[in-house]
């Protein structure tokens, strides 16, 4: 709801990067992602929108995708690189862009302390205050902010996360390193809602990601959404929640990873084609 490119936690990750960028005189937003990154679109798209230049390093061989076309649109310099050397982002950044003094580096997903702060203000929003708050995660940028913001305010909500990633426990120390120990200690990880890795899905979330948007009107997709939404019924469903508690889910937008798998939402085998 907040921007059709700068969607969802994007445009809050972003907000205080790009004023602390635009303070230090800098002009040259430098990213890294993969081919479907939304990351890497929403900055392309910011970058356009606030007077930045953008460069992004892409993960893997050079190919061409609905994603990437946009960021292009927006004005993004595309660099692929192997798996291999995209390994060592700080390395990239300065092989190409030391010496470049307008260039700034904004690390994959927007993890940063900048980013939590942004995160933060997600709580400023709430209208009303819940029992249960969970959000899908990445590099835990998100829940960092939402467990700052939590130690902040006080009360009695419980801030959980669900992990897209296999091994999902890292979501900890990734906490830990933006928002503390203690606030890594107090979050709920719920990491049994991979469905195998990051990308990955299996035709039972296909099914539920399918029902979930014809029933409610509301699009997710599979990649971080999905496992979410996922995640939440199936723990109503097991009674995890106590009658009357409320709920809140944390839509993080990045809706145009669905093009990257849209053969496996498309016509259905049993379709009547006139």
């Amino acid at each position: 709801m907040i921007h059709p490119f700068i969607s969802g936690n994007k445009w809050r990750k972003l907000k205080y990067v790009l004023q602390t960028a635009a303070s230090l005189g800098k002009e040259h937003l430098v990213s890294f992602g993969g081919a479907w990154s939304n990351h890497l679109l929403a900055m392309a798209c910011a970058g356009a929108k606030f007077g930045f230049r953008t460069t992004a390093f892409v993960r893997g061989e050079a190919i061409s995708n609905p994603n990437l076309s946009l960021c292009s649109l927006f004005g993004m310099q595309l660099r692929f690189v192997s798996r291999a050397a995209y390994k060592d982002k700080t390395l990239l950044f300065d092989q190409h862009y030391r010496r470049d003094e307008q260039a700034y580096f904004v690390d994959e997903g927007g993890c940063s302390l900048e980013g939590a702060r942004g995160c933060m203000e997600i709580f400023d929003e709430l209208t009303q205050s819940y029992d249960h708050i969970f959000c899908a995660c990445g590099t835990g940028t998100t829940l960092a902010g939402l467990s700052m913001a939590k130690a902040a305010h006080g009360g009695p909500t419980q801030l959980h996360g669900v992990p897209v990633l296999a091994g999902g426990t890292f979501i900890k120390d990734a906490v830990a390193s933006l928002s503390g120990t203690a606030c890594a200690d107090a979050i709920i990880l719920h990491t049994d809602y991979h469905f195998g890795g990051y990308a990955k899905t299996d035709p039972a979330l296909n099914t539920f990601v399918k029902t979930f948007a014809a029933q409610t009107g509301i699009l997710i997709e599979p990649v971080y959404t999905g496992k979410l939404c996922y995640a939440v019924f199936d723990l109503a469903a097991r009674d995890y929640f106590q009658p009357g508690q409320s709920i809140l889910l944390i839509h993080t937008g990045g809706l145009t990873g669905l093009l990257g798998m849209h053969e496996q939402f498309g016509l259905p085998q049993n379709a009547n084609v006139l």
